[in-house]
Parts: C-alpha cells; structure tokens; sequence
C-alpha cells in the first residue's frame, strides 16, 4: 500500500528509518463500514473496528477486515492477545487457526504481522537488515513481564544475537491519560535494573490520591534498551485524547479495535 493511499483513508504509515523491503502500517477508526460506537466520533458509520471480540456486527468486521486486507499482500495473522508473552509466527498461515499470542514475527515475505490494540501500546519491530519483522502488544502487564524482550528473541534466531533492532511505537495512550494505581509503579520496579530504576520513576508522576500517570512510552523505551534496541521511533500519539482518529477503550468502553501492521515486501 502506498503512503498517498493510506493517508487518504486517515491510516497511519510510520516515519522510520527501517530498510525498504520493511513495510509497516496503523490503522485508524476510519475507512470501514461499521456504526454506533464502532463508527465515526461524530456518530456517522464508517468505522473501520477490526475487532470480532468487542460487541461488532460479525458482517461488518467481516467488510472492514477485507477492506484491509485488499490493501495488504495477504490477510494479515491475528492473534487471540491475552496480555501475555507468547510468540507466534506470521509464517505459513494458510489454513491455520487463531494463535493465543500476544506478537508474532515474519521472515517471509508477503506474510503479515498484526497487533490489535484501543489504548495498548503496539510495538513493530525489524533489524537493519531486513531479514524479519515482528510486531508485539504491550499492555503495561505484557510490557512489565518481557512481551517485548521475548519478541526479540525470537527474532534474533533468525537475524543473529549481533543483529541491529530498530522499532517504532504505535497510538496509545498518552502519558496524561494514563492513570494507574501503586501496584503497577510497584511491578515496573520490582522488575527494573539498578541503571533503569530512574528512568522506570520518572515514568510514573503523580496524578489523583493514590494514583499515578504512567508513560507506557517511556517504559517501553526502557524495556526495548535492555534487549539491545535503542533505534526507536514513534511514540507521540494519544488514542484517548483523540476520538476523532482512535478508538479507545479506557475513555469509550464499548469501542472497536485498530490494526498495527509489518511485514517484509518480496
């Protein structure tokens, strides 16, 4: 897909240095056939929600996922996320089911990985070389348990442990909208390194009594410099304070689902 094509339908295609044949994209709430909740902020249909598990007329999922797909070089493998750190594979999915899987890696190309997120935080991923792609869905209890290190590892058994990693973190929640309680400040650092416990502190400002606001950005930058990859772009959306490009979950409840996307071209 190119990127006239997608910004024509509001889509997002990532502004990173990533080789050529690495192609990635993110969906917005738009360009689909969906209505209520699932469709436009202004109430209109047209929303493009990917999601078959939040409430959706299964027809509609249906059109929006192959109006997607028409725009990609194959259907993309979707995931059963469970806020989890299993791995599965892009590869060789025809007549294959639904993995339970919180990110899926590629090497072949033309096979699609695919993370579905209205808040999370999508993490795509590739090495300098081009040889494979992954893409993983950091919830802050995946992101805090090693989705992303896991993710890379699997990776590095294909592109080599020396491989350079480059990622590129997708529309989440914003570090202002994000209010968690102790416990989740708490399992940030019972997981940190002596040298990332002041970055995981300042990840976390106060917000209302005994709450905090958390920049899941920030964090996953952290976790992403532990497994070797410092090369990270993206970051600076908010799907909570824009309703009018994202679905989210934490401000509507019953909303839809966006697509985050990479893959290698042939």
């Amino acid at each position: 897909m190119t990127t006239d094509a997608a910004a024509g339908l509001g889509w997002i295609v990532p502004d990173w240095p990533a080789p050529a044949r690495v192609r990635a994209l993110s969906t917005t709430r738009h360009g689909g056939v969906s209505v209520g909740p699932y469709g436009l902020a202004d109430g209109r249909p047209g929303g493009l929600n990917l999601g078959t598990h939040v409430g959706d007329d299964p027809v509609a999922v249906a059109e929006n996922r192959h109006r997607l797909a028409a725009r990609l070089p194959a259907m993309p493998r979707w995931l059963e996320q469970v806020h989890g750190c299993a791995v599965a594979t892009a590869d060789g999915i025809a007549g294959a089911g639904v993995p339970q899987a919180d990110a899926s890696i590629a090497t072949t190309p033309g096979h699609v990985c695919a993370i579905m997120t209205a808040d999370c935080l999508p993490v795509l991923l590739c090495d300098a070389a081009g040889t494979v792609v992954g893409a993983a869905h950091a919830g802050w209890r995946g992101l805090c348990d090693g989705v992303i290190e896991a993710t890379l590892a699997r990776m590095a058994a294909h592109a080599g442990t020396d491989a350079k990693w480059m990622a590129w973190l997708g529309p989440a929640i914003g570090p202002s909208a994000f209010e968690v309680g102790p416990e989740v400040r708490d399992a940030f650092l019972a997981q940190a390194r002596d040298a990332e416990r002041p970055a995981v502190e300042a990840a976390f400002r106060a917000g209302a009594p005994g709450k905090y606001r958390a920049d899941i950005y920030a964090l996953a930058r952290t976790r992403l410099a532990r497994a070797g990859c410092t090369q990270v772009h993206g970051g600076d959306a908010c799907t909570v304070s824009d309703p009018g490009r994202f679905y989210s979950y934490r401000r509507d409840r019953t909303t839809g689902r966006m697509a985050t996307l990479v893959w290698l071209a042939a």
